[in-house]
């Protein structure tokens, strides 16, 4: 199945309360306090799923699960979510009806554990967005990460000590030299040279 076929549930609270809100005359943010908290508009279940990036905050009746309202995020924070200035238990959204019409409308929680939950699991689903999107660009250019060089650099030397009890090393014999990229390997009865391509390929 694909991915946008796929819907997942990221929250799910019993209670919410939508409110009718005044509209903006300002730029200065919303304020709960003009909402007549005492006179909820509509109550009743939230859920919040996911459907590949874009999340989707639906407000549900309580026993049929029938959808009351339904508010896309394709951003958080942006203009479809946004945080009164005066409580962390009211928010206001954007709803759409799938045809092009939206009205921004109030929504509440009674418990700021509630609230606390919505908010992280909005922050939540759109960190794991960012960071998909960084595994996409990295795997589409994969040669723009930092390289190692493992190579030695000319003139370069190393020393190695080898303990081989089976062949007769001299006993003044000097130990293994890399100079300038090849490894030169001195015994008693034979020397050996191999260059940095061929060491490696025996690793």
């Amino acid at each position: 199945m694909e991915e946008s076929e796929y819907e997942s549930v990221l929250c799910v609270k019993p209670e919410v309360h939508v409110y009718r809100i005044p509209p903006r005359a300002t730029n200065r943010g919303y304020r709960a306090s003009e909402w007549q908290l005492d006179q909820p508009s509509w109550s009743g279940r939230l859920r919040i799923t996911a459907k590949g990036k874009v999340a989707y905050i639906k407000l549900e009746d309580r026993t049929s699960g029938e959808l009351f309202a339904q508010a896309p995020v394709d951003q958080f924070p942006g203009t479809a979510v946004e945080s009164v200035t005066d409580s962390s238990r009211y928010f206001v959204i954007r709803i759409e009806d799938g045809n092009g019409r939206r009205a921004f409308i109030g929504i509440g929680f009674g418990d700021r554990g509630d609230a606390f939950d919505f908010n992280v699991a909005l922050q939540d689903h759109f960190k794991w967005v960012k960071q998909q999107c960084e595994f996409a660009k990295q795997a589409q250019n994969p040669d723009e990460g930092p390289k190692l060089d493992l190579g030695f650099k000319e003139g370069q030397t190393i020393k190695i000590n080898i303990a081989l009890a089976s062949w007769p090393l001299r006993e003044n014999a000097s130990p293994i030299q890399w100079t300038g990229g090849t490894v030169i390997l001195s015994l008693a009865w034979k020397k050996l040279t191999f260059t940095e391509r061929q060491l490696w390929a025996r690793t």
